[in-house]
């Protein structure tokens, strides 16, 4: 999967959670080499965060915060990268206190979270990082407090309702996890909506490329039931005009994906599948990698009867 494809959609789904809560300065860039940070947050002064349920992202963005997200374990070279983006902000902030004749205080620069899938424990020691558990939770490493800069290993972070918006820019089963407890929120949770189209849609547009890699194939199958639901909340909305050959067209991606070009037979059960309640319809489409055809239609069959 290309990096730029997966950072404009974790750009654009921290921006979604974390816009409530302060001023996103997105995609801003610093000056040493005109590199780009993902998002800059700003938290609004006056912000009562115990409203919204942001769990550990709450947490971390109660002050100035940049955010670097990586869809696969960075490098030494791009935690360096990282560090050189921060301390480009921080070359900012004092060059701007010194036009103004002012001090700068240690609230004035932001700290760097850096989001990661996984992070080897030889990483973790050579950049002198710690994990600490008595404020934080599991998989949240600080460096040393002068870097002001941390490490959070969402494959690391406890499987509960506090980490759900992190864990879903993690990978493979932890992805999928987060992916199927966001489908699960009440309706009237702030950021359900909004977050399952972003990630719908984030699934249509990898589906339409060529070649798909092995990983962007699985993430398709990761954020199928976000696609699912979406498709359910425009059908009882009414919003969706062309809403049921969406649906029959999804099906249909995934059956030709698992079986290739579709004969008469399965051509007849897209229609039958697309009827399933939700819960059942996903539990089906996520489950094809693992049947044959027979099995397929020896399901659907004993399913009519």
């Amino acid at each position: 999967m290309t990096r730029q494809s997966h950072d404009q959609f974790a750009k654009e789904y921290l921006e979604e959670l974390l816009t409530p809560l302060g001023t996103i300065k997105k995609s801003e860039k610093v000056k040493s080499e005109v590199q780009e940070i993902d998002v800059w947050f700003e938290p609004f002064s006056d912000q009562n965060q115990e409203n919204l349920p942001l769990g550990l992202l709450g947490k971390m963005a109660k002050n100035q915060c940049l955010f670097d997200h990586f869809r696969n374990p960075p490098s030494e070279i791009e935690i360096r990268s990282c560090l050189l983006k921060l301390y480009a902000v921080y070359g900012d902030v004092v060059r701007k206190a010194k036009r103004e004749n002012r001090n700068i205080t240690e609230s004035e620069l932001p700290i760097l979270w850096i989001l990661t899938p996984t992070f080897s424990s030889r990483m973790i020691t050579g950049l002198g990082a710690n994990e600490i558990l008595e404020d934080w939770v599991q998989g949240v490493y600080f460096l040393p407090n002068i870097l002001k800069t941390a490490i959070v290993v969402i494959h690391q972070l406890p499987e509960n309702e506090d980490t759900l918006w992190l864990r879903v820019l993690g990978k493979g089963g932890t992805q999928k996890r987060a992916v199927e407890e966001l489908t699960e929120l009440p309706e009237n949770n702030p950021f359900r909506e909004n977050l399952l189209e972003i990630l719908a849609d984030w699934r249509k547009n990898l589906e339409l490329r060529d070649n798909l890699s092995r990983e962007e194939e699985e993430v398709i199958m990761n954020l199928s039931p976000a696609y699912l639901q979406q498709i359910e909340d425009w059908k009882q909305e009414g919003k969706q005009e062309g809403k049921l050959e969406a649906e029959l067209y999804f099906i249909t991606s995934l059956l030709e994906g698992r079986f290739g070009s579709l004969d008469a037979e399965l051509s007849g059960v897209v229609a039958k599948i697309a009827k399933f309640p939700i819960s059942e319809r996903a539990q089906l489409l996520l489950s094809l990698g693992n049947l044959s055809r027979e099995e397929l239609l020896q399901r659907l069959s004993s399913k009519e009867s």
